[in-house]
C-alpha cells in the first residue's frame, strides 16, 4: 500500500484467531497493509491473561485492532484497557479501533479509555454475531436441533462478522472515521423463534426454540462445566438483551461503508450452501457409528 498520511502501514490484530480478528486482518492484507496477527501462538505473542507478551506485540506496530477476550463487560477488562492504551502510546501507536459491545455500561467505560487517550481511535460497538450459530457458541444446539436460549420475546439485531470486519478495517484505511463510533447491527429485529424458523428452511431439517429463564440457562451451562467468569457473562448478556436496550437496529454499517447490512436470512443461506454449519447430531453419530463398524469389520 502507498504511503498516505495518517494510514497506518503496521498494524497489530488482537485476537486475530477469532471471527472478527481474522478477518479484519484478512482483509487489511488483501489491502497491503502489513499486519502482525495478535494470539498466544504468533510471534511475538500477544495473550491477554499475560500482560508481560503486550509490549513486545505493540513494537514497531503504527496502530491496533482490539477484541477483548472474553468481553469489555467483564471486570477484569477495564484495568487490562487501561494498561494497554499507556503501552500503545509508549510505543508510539498513532490509532486504535476498538470491538465494543451494544448496551453494555461496562464496555462504554473502555471506549471512554480509549476515546480520551489521546491517540486517534474508532469504536465499533457490536451485538450478538449471526455467526454464533454456525461457528461459535450455539452452533452446538443448531446441531442439535434446540436452541435453548433466554429472552424469548426480546428480538435483537443480528451483525454479520463480515460486516463488522469491514467496518473495522474501513477505519484503518481512511481517515473519515476516526472519532466515529460505529453502532453496527443487521437490517431486521429478530427473535429465537424467527431465528430457528429461518434456520430450518435453510437447512431443511427442523431447528425448534426452547425458552429458558435466564437462571435455567446458567444452571445448564455450570453442569457443563464452563467457567464462572464466562456464567457472569452469560448472565450479564442475556440480563442486557432481556432488558430491550437493544432492540432496534443501529445505522454503523451504512454510515461506515455506504452500503446496508447482511440479513440473517443471507448469511443462513450462504451458510448453508457452503456448509459451514455443524452437521445434525444425528448424522455425527451415524457417521460415528459407520467409521466404527467399518474399522472392526476391517
Amino acid at each position: 500500500m502507498q504511503n498516505q498520511p495518517n494510514i497506518p502501514q503496521n498494524v497489530l490484530v488482537i485476537a486475530a484467531s477469532g471471527k472478527t480478528g481474522r478477518r479484519v486482518a484478512d482483509i487489511l492484507e488483501s489491502k497491503g497493509v502489513s499486519v502482525r496477527r495478535g494470539s498466544r501462538s504468533g510471534s511475538p505473542a500477544f495473550d491477554w491473561e499475560r500482560p508481560d507478551t503486550w509490549a513486545a506485540a505493540l513494537g514497531g506496530m503504527d496502530a491496533a485492532y482490539v477484541a477483548y477476550l472474553p468481553d469489555l463487560a467483564v471486570p477484569q477488562a477495564k484495568p487490562d484497557i487501561t494498561r494497554l492504551v499507556e503501552l500503545a502510546k509508549e510505543k508510539g501507536l498513532k490509532k486504535l479501533v476498538l470491538l465494543s459491545g451494544r448496551g453494555e455500561p461496562e464496555a462504554q467505560k473502555c471506549e471512554q479509555l480509549v476515546q480520551q487517550s489521546g491517540l486517534e481511535w474508532t469504536v465499533v460497538r457490536a451485538g450478538w454475531f449471526n455467526q454464533n450459530y454456525s461457528e461459535g457458541i450455539f452452533a452446538d444446539m443448531v446441531a442439535q436441533g434446540v436452541i435453548a436460549l433466554p429472552d424469548a420475546d426480546t428480538r435483537e439485531a443480528l451483525i454479520d462478522v463480515n460486516d463488522i470486519a469491514e467496518v473495522a478495517a474501513a477505519s484503518f484505511l481512511d481517515a473519515r472515521h476516526d472519532g466515529e463510533v460505529y453502532e453496527v447491527t443487521g437490517p431486521e429485529l429478530l427473535s429465537h423463534e424467527q431465528v430457528a424458523q429461518q434456520l430450518s428452511a435453510a437447512l431443511g431439517r427442523q431447528i425448534r426454540y426452547q425458552p429458558l429463564t435466564i437462571p435455567e440457562f446458567i444452571a445448564g451451562l455450570q453442569q457443563q462445566g464452563v467457567p464462572d467468569v464466562y456464567l457472569g457473562l452469560m448472565h450479564d448478556l442475556f440480563t442486557i438483551t432481556a432488558s430491550g436496550v437493544n432492540a432496534h437496529v443501529a445505522d454503523g454499517v451504512e454510515r461506515a461503508l455506504g452500503r446496508a447490512p447482511r440479513s440473517f436470512s443471507d448469511f443462513v443461506s450462504n451458510a448453508a450452501a457452503n456448509n459451514v454449519f455443524p452437521p445434525a447430531a444425528h448424522e455425527t453419530a451415524e457417521q460415528t457409528a459407520g467409521q466404527t463398524k467399518e474399522a472392526t469389520n476391517g
